[in-house]
């Protein structure tokens, strides 16, 4: 059974690195419709392909199955990262019918004003020191090593996925800190424009938050937590974790 969405929200897909769930998506795309697609970013890993080219058959399936969504009816719109920057020159222009953005404001069936961007734009206003920047990048790359190990022996056994680098990242003070500051700076942000708040990806952490009367959506990623950002015909804002979701569809009884 498909399940409707007004609107659907995904970034951090990471095409081309090791660590993309395209399968998880595939599934995903497969059980949802919507009617209009905001691809929020990091959606193709250009960094990760420039050190390894790795490209599965999967990966091409999920691309083709994005672009399909557009040639079925909906509003595919595109907003560059920082690791697909390279698409950035090419903003308010179409590619087929996706529509290319770097940033836009959507309104919700309940009239919210969303600021509509990757998030990269504030890294400066979150960043640490460079030295700690990059021993965080060696350590992530270390926990997503720990992830895919993890996970073979989970799937050998029978088990659904589970992020061991999403559950130590939300028991790590420095990482919940940066967190804090990233979602201070989109908000100001959105106040700056009177917007209502702001939909965004970037930081691989999936929330939704009211801070001071603004709405904070973090739509998450497909590198560890396999998350999306939905709203409902009636405006509803809403967190789905695939990976906790298909597990229940797989049990589901089939449609007489």
């Amino acid at each position: 059974m498909k399940q409707h969405h007004r609107t659907v929200w995904l970034s951090d897909i990471h095409l081309g690195c090791k660590d993309c769930k395209a399968e998880l998506l595939l599934d995903f795309l497969e059980h949802n419709t919507m009617d209009t697609l905001y691809l929020v970013g990091d959606i193709v890993d250009f960094w990760a392909l420039k050190r390894q080219f790795l490209w599965p058959e999967s990966h091409n399936r999920l691309l083709h199955a994005l672009y399909q969504k557009s040639l079925d009816g909906t509003h595919v719109v595109y907003l560059p990262g920082n690791h697909d920057e390279i698409i950035k020159p090419y903003a308010n222009m179409l590619f087929g019918n996706i529509e290319i953005k770097k940033r836009l404001v959507h309104t919700t069936a309940q009239g919210k004003k969303l600021l509509v961007l990757h998030g990269d734009d504030f890294d400066g206003e979150v960043c640490l020191a460079k030295w700690q920047a990059w021993l965080g990048d060696k350590l992530y790359d270390f926990l997503l090593w720990l992830n895919r190990n993890l996970d073979y022996y989970r799937r050998m056994r029978g088990y659904h996925y589970w992020s061991l680098a999403a559950y130590i990242k939300k028991r790590f003070k420095k990482a919940n800190e940066a967190i804090a500051r990233y979602r201070a700076a989109t908000l100001k942000e959105a106040a700056k424009h009177d917007l209502d708040g702001v939909v965004c990806g970037h930081i691989h952490h999936p929330e939704i938050v009211e801070v001071d009367g603004l709405t904070y959506c973090n739509d998450g990623d497909w590198i560890e937590s396999c998350s999306a950002l939905t709203e409902t015909s009636s405006g509803e804002l809403e967190l789905m974790y695939w990976t906790v979701m298909q597990p229940k569809l797989s049990i589901m009884p089939l449609a007489s």
